[in-house]
């Protein structure tokens, strides 16, 4: 087990984790496991799990990412996460099965589009009826920018990988309703963010 002050950080996930967990805490309340989709470096799954035990949290990454994950997943001392697992949005099929939730931050925005819609169309099949998903990050809505501040990230995003942008929520959201998705709730975060929430419908 490593010290805490030697495992991956990522400060985002330090300021929105208290933020995210307040929407969470009642969101999944009745769940029984959940599959995280791009953990980075495990702050959201350990946090999350420590302070929900009645549920099984499955965190995941690209299989290049995995050693930024595994550190802190190894460190937690709680029963309810299991093994970090490799997982692509565009593996035909998933590797990992679809529990009765669903959580990701900060990837649909760093993934292509292409991707994207592989990742809600995979959702379309082999979920279970009774199924809730909360995806966390900044979007656009109507086509424009909620704030100087996504624009510039957004700037800074085509930068580093040309196929990664802010997503319309439209845009998101039709590919959603097609999987059998309805919006529950939409929750505005800090920093401009938002928690989006849909159930299956």
């Amino acid at each position: 087990m490593l010290p805490s002050g030697d495992l991956p950080f990522s400060q985002a996930c330090e300021n929105n984790k208290g933020p995210i967990y307040d929407v969470l805490s009642s969101v999944f309340a009745d769940r029984r496991q959940v599959l995280e989709v791009g953990s980075g470096t495990g702050q959201h799954a350990t946090f999350f799990a420590a302070r929900m035990p009645h549920l099984l949290w499955q965190p995941t990454e690209l299989a290049q990412n995995r050693t930024v994950l595994r550190p802190r997943c190894a460190a937690y001392e709680g029963s309810n996460l299991l093994p970090e697992q490799t997982l692509d949005v565009c593996a035909k099929p998933w590797p990992v099965a679809i529990p009765d939730a669903l959580f990701t931050a900060n990837t649909l925005h760093i993934m292509p589009w292409t991707s994207v819609e592989a990742f809600f169309a995979r959702l379309a099949t082999g979920r279970p009826e009774d199924f809730t998903m909360a995806v966390y990050g900044p979007f656009n809505y109507g086509g424009q920018y909620t704030s100087q501040s996504n624009a510039r990230f957004d700037q800074w995003l085509h930068e580093q990988h040309p196929h990664s942008a802010i997503r319309d929520f439209e845009a998101v959201d039709a590919l959603a309703e097609q999987a059998g998705l309805a919006l529950l709730a939409d929750n505005a975060l800090p920093a401009n963010n938002r928690l989006l929430v849909w159930k299956a419908v």
